[in-house]
């Protein structure tokens, strides 16, 4: 069996193809993701962003193109790519009439982890998922987040170096959501490299190191949080001024940065372009010499959001389909569209 190359990078697609019957759900889709870091996979629902994963995961074979994982070839290799990898999908799981210490266990028995390994590794997880406590306790008795930290510890079971993870805090409250983070930055580390998928704007900018964004099968767009946003535009300055007689004259001053004033009477409200903290500080000077008050002042750069409506015109929450998949694909009478091996 051939060995791993000596590449750098842990996840790898090249020009990715997967049709169903007539149906192009990926089309064309290439990305490295380096060992140790993290790529947000970023779309609205139904982009392609599950069938990418599933044919990293060897859940389901491209129709044309390549992938390696840890240096294995998806299809080549696919016993040492699940070797190499954990993955946690879109809705936990975990068996919820076991506890969370049994959970573990059973999914570490069908890796052939030995006994005394086995009890050691599940109470590492335990603690570092805060499932200590919870940790006897059947797994209905748990919370959303409390599922999804379990579910996340038995996709780690067997320690792999790379792990997906799909919408992972789809149905989370917000609490829920900030703690998984945090688990997951602690998990990159110590060295896992992770993909994620997610339709949440600021989960990408939170974790993502790196983010390709995916409309109806293919890239449209690839970058750091930074350049994404550089391409949606400058950052502005917002100047919220506290009496509304001086809206006009804060106006005038911001007009002495060269750039165009918008100015929102209603809400005492004036926005304009922004070369950065320079332009910030030189109107903050200006506005003190005045004597003109504030209520707010910041510079104000574009978000992911506003990325994504700049790339397709449509922010990500306005779709509301989802992800094709084989089953449904089947039931429709599409085929599998896999190519003969």
């Amino acid at each position: 069996m051939n060995s791993p190359s000596r590449s750098t990078f842990a996840i790898e697609a090249d020009n990715l193809v997967k049709r169903f019957g007539d149906f192009t759900a990926v089309n064309g889709v290439s990305f490295a993701v380096p060992e140790g870091s993290v790529l947000g996979l970023l779309g609205p629902n139904g982009a392609g962003k599950t069938t990418i994963v599933r044919m990293l995961a060897t859940l389901s074979p491209p129709t044309s193109g390549s992938a390696r994982i840890a240096g294995y070839d998806v299809e080549r290799e696919p016993d040492r790519v699940r070797r190499s990898m954990g993955l946690t999908g879109q809705a936990a799981t975990v068996d919820e009439y076991l506890t969370g210490r049994e959970n573990i266990r059973l999914i570490g028995g069908l890796y052939g982890i030995g006994r005394s390994d086995l009890a050691r590794r599940s109470d590492e997880l335990l603690e570092q998922f805060s499932l200590t406590d919870a940790g006897d306790k059947q797994a209905r008795s748990y919370s959303g987040g409390m599922r999804r930290r379990l579910d996340l510890a038995v996709s780690l079971i067997a320690a792999p170096p790379v792990l997906f993870l799909d919408e992972p805090t789809t149905g989370l409250d917000p609490r829920s959501r900030n703690e998984l983070w945090d688990v997951l930055r602690a998990l990159v580390n110590d060295g896992t490299t992770l993909l994620l998928t997610t339709q949440y704007l600021e989960e990408a900018d939170q974790l993502a190191d790196d983010i390709v964004v995916i409309d109806k099968g293919e890239v449209i767009a690839h970058g750091t949080p930074l350049q994404l946003k550089e391409q949606a535009g400058a950052a502005s300055l917002e100047l919220t001024v506290t009496d509304a007689d001086d809206i006009d004259a804060a106006a005038a001053l911001l007009r002495k940065t060269g750039s165009e004033v918008f100015v929102d009477r209603n809400a005492r409200r004036i926005t304009t372009p922004a070369g950065g903290l320079g332009d910030l500080t030189r109107v903050a000077g200006w506005l003190d010499e005045s004597n003109i008050a504030v209520d707010d002042l910041g510079l104000a750069r574009p978000s992911l959001d506003d990325v994504f409506l700049a790339l397709t015109g449509h922010r990500a929450e306005d779709e509301n389909t989802t992800d094709t998949n084989e089953s449904e694909l089947a039931a429709s009478g599409s085929g599998s569209g896999e190519k003969s091996r």
